[in-house]
């Protein structure tokens, strides 16, 4: 018995080996095409590896859509954009059921397909749909799957979705449901490159040839590593750092002083992503086991949009990433 777990644990270290080269390469990819955003890049395929959805956030101009383009290529992933609009209906992204007449005079319904069916799914400027256009995305993120006239249609694996957002107040945008946000492992924000990184951009892009993606990886190598993702073992102070951080984010005895400041806080879906999120970051930095310091650093992206502040907390003028730094000092 221990020398038939010995072997599965060397064959565990044999595959994390190879799964983090491949990653590592992936990001290095990346890297080479979108410039001096490597913390976004880490959480995109972080997101990715757990078999998430991400949220990217910033302002227009910040290689967002470019950086969805670049995975699709990289990761080797059929990759489809929608642009959302106000008058975007849910069946432009789920597709339709056409009736067709054989030459026979007999008469069918028949499915086409929307962009939907895509192993990498692009959700450009997500919150400028209607929130019934929104909604046609829940089931899909979810369940993997969507319902047309009653009929289950399965979606591409792996599927994810990635969708970018304008912070900008502005109108005809409409807030994403709180129930939708929950279904995005991650909200990434994207800010400003610094200065020698906007220096390369200046460069890079703007001559005779543009530096193009290249594929590092497979669908079914990405299948293999998010499977991986889910056999690393998990220690149990890296388990209670979870358990603490996300229970002290709701509102309630378990998170002391903050907890006046906190409208509602994250669900059990939370810990399952933070839990995921780790690891996968852990086989990205060539390690076999995720650390605290880990569950300190994902804490804000995979928490924030799970969170909501009283009136009171936002007239003091605290922030979510206030509250949520706060809570962390508990931990670290």
């Amino acid at each position: 018995m221990a020398e038939s777990v010995e072997k599965l644990e060397d064959g565990i270290v044999r595959s994390a080996e190879q799964v983090s080269s491949q990653v590592r390469a992936a990001k290095d990819a990346i890297a080479s095409v979108i410039f001096g955003q490597d913390r976004v890049i880490e959480n995109t395929l972080v997101t990715i590896l757990s078999g998430g959805h991400a949220l990217l956030i910033g302002v227009p101009g910040l290689a967002k859509t470019k950086l969805v383009e670049t995975l699709g290529v990289t990761l080797g992933l059929d990759a489809k954009r929608i642009q959302f609009t106000p008058d975007l209906m849910p069946s432009d992204i789920l597709g339709a059921e056409v009736l067709d007449e054989s030459t026979a005079g007999k008469r069918s319904f028949r499915f086409i397909s929307g962009p939907v069916f895509a192993q990498l799914l692009m959700a450009d400027e997500i919150n400028r749909a209607s929130p019934r256009t929104q909604s046609a995305l829940l089931q899909a993120m979810q369940e993997q799957h969507i319902t047309v006239a009653g009929a289950r249609h399965d979606l591409p694996k792996p599927f994810h979705v990635l969708a970018t957002q304008n912070p900008l107040e502005q109108e005809g945008t409409y807030p994403l449901p709180e129930a939708q946000l929950d279904r995005f492992l991650m909200e990434i924000d994207v800010d400003y490159p610094d200065r020698d990184a906007e220096r390369r951009i200046l460069f890079e892009t703007t001559g005779a040839e543009d530096t193009l993606a290249k594929g590092s990886m497979t669908a079914d190598a990405l299948i293999t590593a998010q499977r991986l993702v889910r056999r690393l073992p998990v220690g149990d102070s890296v388990v209670e750092a979870i358990l603490s951080l996300v229970r002290s984010a709701r509102p309630g005895e378990e998170s002391g002083e903050a907890g006046k400041f906190i409208a509602w806080g994250p669900g059990p879906r939370a810990s399952q992503s933070l839990m995921l999120a780790v690891r996968a970051r852990a086989l990205i930095d060539g390690r076999l086991a995720p650390s605290v310091d880990d569950v300190l650093d994902l804490a804000e992206p995979i928490l924030k949009h799970r969170m909501a502040l009283t009136f009171q907390a936002r007239a003091e003028g605290r922030t979510i990433p206030d509250v949520i730094r706060q809570l962390k000092t508990r931990i670290g």
